[in-house]
């Protein structure tokens, strides 16, 4: 089995010994991404919504790097810092999401990174 590390510039650095995305047998696997701006490697003082945008942004800059796109993800997780925030984080989902949706799931965690309020992993076809 052969592997394939992604990098983009497009995307925040990793903050820790993983790789942005990893392709294997056909599939591009993304490391949670947490609302970073990559231009300065910062979480920006904003809302859930606009943290949401950032989170989508950076998976959609991933899955470009790997030759793929949001419309070929399969499975997500969605990790919240407030289950509060569902709803808000879902309506944002589906503007970067369409039919057939990809499989799904979403739970609070006790914290996330650097204090964020959303952090999302994805699965992708190539």
């Amino acid at each position: 089995m052969s592997k394939q590390t992604i990098k983009t510039d497009q995307a925040p650095a990793a903050i820790g010994p993983y790789s942005q995305g990893v392709v294997s047998n056909g599939l591009l696997f993304t490391s949670g991404q947490l609302p970073i701006d990559p231009a300065t490697g910062k979480i920006p003082d904003v809302g859930i919504e606009d943290q949401a945008h950032i989170v989508f942004r950076n998976l959609e800059a991933i899955a470009a790097a790997a030759g793929t796109s949001l419309d070929k993800a399969v499975k997500s997780t969605v990790y919240l810092a407030d289950i509060n925030n569902f709803q808000a984080v879902n309506s944002i989902y589906a503007q970067y999401f369409k039919e057939p949706f990809p499989a799904r799931s979403a739970f609070q965690v006790a914290a996330l990174p650097l204090g964020a309020a959303v952090e999302v992993e994805a699965i992708f076809q190539l």
